[in-house]
């Protein structure tokens, strides 16, 4: 079970350089053969510190999926504050939301961030506290959700449920890639830009306002 013990805040540079042992470790030897001695060595602290910091080998693994997870998340916002803000005319939601989708699919799903986190959530679930367990957990959605209730509230778009819409985007626009070509990368697979484009407008017939 991870550790109860109270943690060590301490700096942040040595949280980082942990965590990026950590992770090398992990993804280079798997969780198993990867010993808190090696990643302490590979950080340049000492076991203590590892200790201190993280509590134990199974809290560190989480913490380094937490830590690309929040990159992620990151990226995202960003994403969102880029192309989705101050949308004022309903003509501009069609390219509006085509070059969110094409950023996301190429700078989140298409980057070596996402396929690590994909990587260790995949081979160490047992070692997470649940199966496909990530700390991304629904915030791309709810921040999207958050954007289309603005769009609602500007009278470009009918949302009854953001929430539900912002699945459903994801689903008509991601998802479809990813069912079909098992990748979204727009940036190595041309053939997910049409179906990116064509899943905004499924969803602007939808929801736009009559």
């Amino acid at each position: 079970m991870p550790t109860t013990k109270t943690l060590r805040v301490g700096s942040a540079q040595k949280r980082a350089a942990i965590l990026a042992a950590a992770r090398d470790m992990f993804l280079a030897d798997g969780f198993d053969r990867s010993s808190v001695d090696a990643v302490a060595a590979r950080a340049k602290v000492s076991k203590r510190t590892v200790y201190d910091y993280f509590g134990d080998k199974r809290t560190l693994l989480k913490a380094v999926v937490d830590d690309i997870g929040q990159s992620l998340v990151t990226t995202v916002r960003r994403t969102l504050d880029d192309t989705l803000t101050d949308r004022t005319q309903a003509a501009d939601l069609e390219d509006a939301l085509v070059t969110f989708s094409m950023r996301i699919a190429t700078d989140m799903l298409g980057s070596a961030e996402y396929a690590t986190l994909q990587r260790l959530v995949r081979t160490e679930s047992g070692h997470l506290p649940r199966r496909g367990y990530s700390s991304m957990a629904n915030t791309p959605d709810e921040k999207l959700a958050e954007r289309l209730a603005a769009f609602a509230e500007a009278g470009l778009l009918d949302v009854p449920d953001p929430r539900l819409a912002a699945d459903q985007f994801i689903a008509l626009t991601f998802g479809v890639a990813l069912d079909r070509f098992g990748s979204a990368n727009a940036a190595e697979d041309t053939r997910v830009q049409p179906l990116v484009v064509e899943g905004v407008r499924t969803f602007l017939r939808a929801y736009r306002t009559t």
